[in-house]
């Protein structure tokens, strides 16, 4: 499966898909890179005056990069990815944070896999700014399940 691919089989969608590409993966990680363009709608409520992106949102970039593209990258099943035949859902996250991230600033998500058994794989995170300064990390899991139906 190529980058381009895996990108295709993200059970997301504009707005919600924070993943603009993926730089690297394997068995052990993943990187990719997000845009927070500042046309973003929760910028629009969040610190009207001084807009800066939630927490929130920070971790689901991270997710979304070092957790979701690696599990499905580790399934390797397009044909069960392509049919909507995968559940992704997060279980938990530990995440700090230390510095903020603003309208226009592109992040690096780093992800090292800590285990993948019993459909659950547990990732630890980091993500970056554009002057390499960790921006935050932590530890995010999340269950890969089949449909039934998939």
């Amino acid at each position: 499966m190529t980058k381009k691919e895996l990108l295709q089989k993200l059970p997301y969608k504009k707005p919600f898909l924070f993943v603009d590409e993926i730089t690297a993966i394997d068995e052990n990680g993943a990187k990719g890179t997000f845009l927070f363009n500042e046309d973003l709608d929760f910028y629009k409520g969040h610190f009207a005056e001084k807009a800066v992106t939630p927490g929130v949102i920070l971790t689901e970039c991270c997710a979304q990069i070092g957790l979701v593209c690696l599990g499905i990258y580790l399934l390797n099943d397009a044909d069960i990815i392509a049919h909507g035949g995968i559940q992704i859902g997060l279980s938990s996250s530990q995440m700090d944070f230390y510095e903020p991230v603003f309208p226009n600033e592109k992040v690096l998500v780093v992800s090292e896999k800590v285990y993948f058994r019993f459909n659950k794989l547990k990732c630890k995170v980091k993500m970056y700014n554009a002057n390499e300064e960790l921006v935050c990390k932590g530890v995010i899991s999340g269950m890969l399940k089949m449909n039934e139906n998939g």
